[in-house]
């Protein structure tokens, strides 16, 4: 089969697998991401996740995470869910983590759709990425076409929003590469000025982590400096607001993964009931959560630290 076959029917492959878009592009060196990457890092706008210093070399090029790779198959999911917390007053938590572990969920299909290709097109070398490996997966959504790049620095799609995972398959496959699609923001600023820390450059298009507040929930294992106690916007676990405020998020659409689905009970908590959350109680609520990152201690600071 040709290249252009192979391509076809592995997105088509990847559409029936329930992905919202799926692009490809070239297997190469990053070399301007590099240097952003290598600029962000001596800021230290990672804050204490000194993981990100790690692998620079592999972050930004492909072909040393699968030797020979040709092609980086990137693919979007949505998770989406217009749901809300029945009590204003309750602590929040991003949609994203509102049911099961996207990595497990995106994983499983990923592994799907490389055994697809093993049998439809025949033995390829490739390995599957879901947001846990050196990989500059906002970059590669670019290139594929899947996205721009928006000032929050998260991946916009025309037509749906930014609400979705992204995942990758680095392959030794030859397909045919997709276009990127250009920057649609404009001069847009609503999600730097609605960030409640102010954690999004002045111009946008650079995040200092460090006072994200899903950083601060989530990554940070430390006390939440104390000067942050006016600023959470009464975040628990994540934070959606530079996504709600995004113009282009009015193309969303409810996911169909009964696996994102919350239980009822995440919804339906009063603030009472999260501030007197018992470790049973949570991991029942969180069984094979996401939010499970923090643990128990982890999430009840945070709620302690929005009182």
């Amino acid at each position: 089969m040709s290249a252009q076959r192979h391509t076809d029917i592995i997105r088509t492959e990847a559409f029936r697998l329930g992905f919202e878009f799926v692009g490809f592009a070239r297997a190469e060196r990053l070399d301007a991401e590099a240097r952003k990457l290598e600029a962000w890092l001596q800021q230290g706008a990672h804050g204490t996740m000194s993981y990100m210093e790690n692998h620079f070399d592999l972050r930004i090029d492909p072909t040393l995470l699968v030797p020979g790779a040709k092609t980086v198959i990137c693919l979007a999911y949505n998770y989406h869910n217009p749901e809300k917390q029945e009590d204003s007053e309750a602590p929040k938590i991003s949609q994203y983590a509102y049911g099961a572990d996207y990595h497990h969920v995106i994983k499983d299909k990923l592994k799907e759709l490389m055994a697809f290709i093993a049998t439809e097109i025949g033995a390829v070398e490739g390995r599957c990425f879901v947001d846990s490996a050196p990989v500059l997966e906002r970059e590669w959504a670019r290139r594929a076409g899947i996205g721009w790049n928006g000032r929050h620095t998260l991946t916009i799609n025309p037509k749906r929003g930014s609400y979705f995972f992204l995942a990758e398959i680095i392959c030794d496959l030859t397909l045919v590469t997709d276009d990127p699609i250009r920057d649609h923001c404009g001069t847009c600023r609503r999600c730097i000025d609605a960030c409640p820390t102010q954690a999004i450059a002045p111009e946008g298009y650079f995040l200092d982590a460090s006072k994200c507040i899903s950083y601060l929930t989530i990554e940070l294992k430390e006390d939440i400096p104390a000067a942050f106690s006016s600023q959470m916007d009464n975040w628990m676990f994540g934070c959606d607001v530079c996504q709600d405020v995004c113009p282009w998020n009015r193309f969303s659409k409810k996911h169909q993964e009964p696996a994102f689905d919350p239980k009822p009970e995440l919804l339906t908590k009063n603030k009472r009931e999260w501030q007197e959350l018992t470790e049973e109680v949570f991991a029942e609520v969180f069984r094979k959560s996401a939010v499970k990152r923090t643990k128990y201690a982890g999430l009840m600071r945070n709620i302690r630290f929005l009182e």
